[in-house]
């Protein structure tokens, strides 16, 4: 029994230290090895878990506050609703656009049909190349290029570029062949010439006398044609009875072009005659008011040039102010003669075959594109001057001011036209020829040209109005003058005024103006005249004009 209870108290105590080694076991950390990772790993993910866990509940309220000062969470939410509803005015939209597009087309197709109507009555009619169709075609053109301007916006919202430069191959309408101000075809082939052989020893002296350098020049084409008739080489003025023509004109030109010794100078007149210097017959072609239209002073002028001159005896009956039209025939047996000098009046206001005479050109055969033309110096300065301040688009204009008014309200209908009514009537060939700048050559006070460039404006932008600056040592166009020493002279200065406006694109003269007409001379001549040349304002009356005295 004792042996019994000693035993049960052993096992007793046994248990009891092996429940202590156990519950030490629980409490007291082992050495860790190799072989306790999943362990390890276990508890650094639980870690890294809770961080991210605290972080995210401090970052995520900064994040809802900043959203929602920065955001117009709003217009957000209701951008989806917003969407919804404009789609259909959208598809509405869109679907006008396409129908207006369709229109257009139909348009487009009703416009090419016109375009190529009228075209073929420009052609089966010749008459109808004129200003008027021109601008008829004109309009079409536009309306065409208007056209398809609409149709590529509308387009702009549905299709890509590509498929917008595709149809500028189809819409564009180009030119069509269309030149509103084109130049006029002078039929140089057509025209009626006459050939200049004359006699070597019989010449014929020029009288010239009325008006100012452009008359003159205008009488010495007329005694040209006098000169051919009755086969004798003319001899040019001298300038102490007349103006300086080598400065002006290119005297050895007219022999090149004839291809003979046509026209001399007085000075080679007078050495070739210096044994015998005098006229043998002078010839007036007008009677009144006086013989030739020569007062005293120039008869004595040419006297004292040491020529001896019989009395003045016209040919005919002829008043300056009623001219008679004459033919060649009547030349012929008026003023042939078999003296080896006579010298024929003044022929300014003469009426002899006008058209043969005017014609583009000139009534003599010869090989250039006119006889009588502006010196090389004059012509290469005009060139410069165009290059330097102009180009090649420009319109001229003749703006005849001084001493015009009394002028052209002594003609019915008056010629003189208020500023404003004027630059109306330059804006329309402006517009008309698609020109930037205007090359104005006048006599007119600056406070006139003043208000006429405040006056001139296309597409919204005044057209400049450009004359001829004061001699600057900087500027290298008028070199050419200054090195002949003929800078100074004004009928240089008035022959490059002419020869810049023949060089324009179109001009607009002044009627009744002989310097206008000696430019449309010249225009023809060099080919260069457009169907828009014009005077100012034609076939208008001024909207106001003043009483006679």
């Amino acid at each position: 029994m004792m042996d019994r209870e000693s035993s049960d108290e052993e096992e007793e105590e046994e248990d009891r230290e092996n429940l202590i080694t156990q519950n030490d076991t629980r409490t007291k950390s082992p050495r860790r090895s190799t072989f306790h990772i999943d362990e390890f790993t276990n508890s650094i993910s639980y870690a890294s878990t809770f961080n991210k866990r605290y972080l995210l509940a401090i970052f995520l309220p900064l994040f809802i506050l900043i959203l929602y000062f920065t955001t117009d969470i709003k217009s957000f939410f209701q951008s989806s609703v917003t969407n919804f509803k404009s789609d259909a005015s959208l598809n509405l939209m869109r679907e006008s656009e396409l129908r207006a597009l369709n229109l257009l087309s139909q348009q487009q197709l009703g416009l090419f049909k016109l375009w190529n109507r009228t075209t073929l009555l420009t052609s089966l009619n010749t008459s109808s190349n004129s200003p008027f169709s021109e601008d008829l075609k004109s309009a079409v053109l536009n309306q065409i290029s208007l056209n398809k301007q609409i149709q590529k916006l509308l387009l702009s919202s549905h299709q890509s570029g590509n498929f917008l430069d595709s149809q500028d191959n189809v819409t564009e309408g180009g030119d069509f062949g269309l030149n509103r101000c084109r130049k006029t075809d002078q039929r140089f082939s057509e025209r009626k010439t006459i050939e200049w052989k004359p006699t070597s020893d019989k010449y014929l002296v020029a009288i010239c006398v009325s008006g100012q350098m452009s008359n003159h020049l205008i009488c010495l084409e007329k005694h040209i044609f006098f000169a051919a008739v009755l086969n004798r080489v003319l001899v040019i003025p001298s300038s102490k009875v007349d103006y300086e023509f080598s400065h002006v004109i290119d005297i050895d030109h007219i022999n090149k072009c004839v291809g003979r010794k046509v026209v001399i100078t007085f000075k080679e007149f007078a050495e070739s005659k210096k044994n015998h210097l005098g006229i043998d017959k002078v010839m007036c072609y007008f009677s009144s008011p006086q013989p030739c239209f020569m007062d005293d002073d120039h008869v004595k002028k040419l006297k004292s040039l040491g020529l001896a001159i019989n009395k003045l005896k016209p040919a005919w009956v002829e008043d300056v102010k009623r001219p008679t039209k004459r033919t060649v025939q009547d030349v012929v047996s008026k003023f042939s003669s078999d003296a080896d000098v006579i010298a024929v009046g003044d022929v300014f206001f003469a009426d002899v075959e006008k058209d043969w005479v005017m014609q583009p050109g000139g009534p003599i055969a010869h090989k250039c594109k006119t006889l009588i033309e502006p010196s090389r110096v004059i012509i290469l300065t005009a060139q410069r001057f165009v290059q330097t301040f102009l180009g090649e688009n420009f319109v001229a204009l003749h703006f005849r001011r001084h001493g015009f008014l009394k002028f052209c309200n002594a003609k019915k209908p008056s010629c003189f036209y208020p500023i404003p009514q004027a630059a109306d009537c330059i804006n329309r060939v402006v517009e008309r020829a698609n020109t930037p700048v205007i090359y104005l050559s006048t006599d007119a006070a600056e406070s006139e040209t003043g208000l006429l460039q405040s006056l001139v404006v296309f597409n919204g932008k005044t057209v400049p109005l450009v004359k001829r600056p004061a001699r600057n040592s900087a500027e290298k166009w008028d070199a050419l003058l200054y090195r002949q020493g003929i800078e100074e002279d004004p009928q240089v200065e008035a022959m490059l005024d002419k020869t810049i406006c023949a060089m324009s694109k179109v001009f607009i003269g002044a009627s009744g103006s002989t310097f206008t007409e000696d430019i449309l001379r010249l225009r023809k001549g060099w080919g260069s005249a457009s169907i828009c040349d014009d005077y100012l304002c034609q076939g208008e009356r001024p909207n106001f004009i003043a009483e006679d005295e």
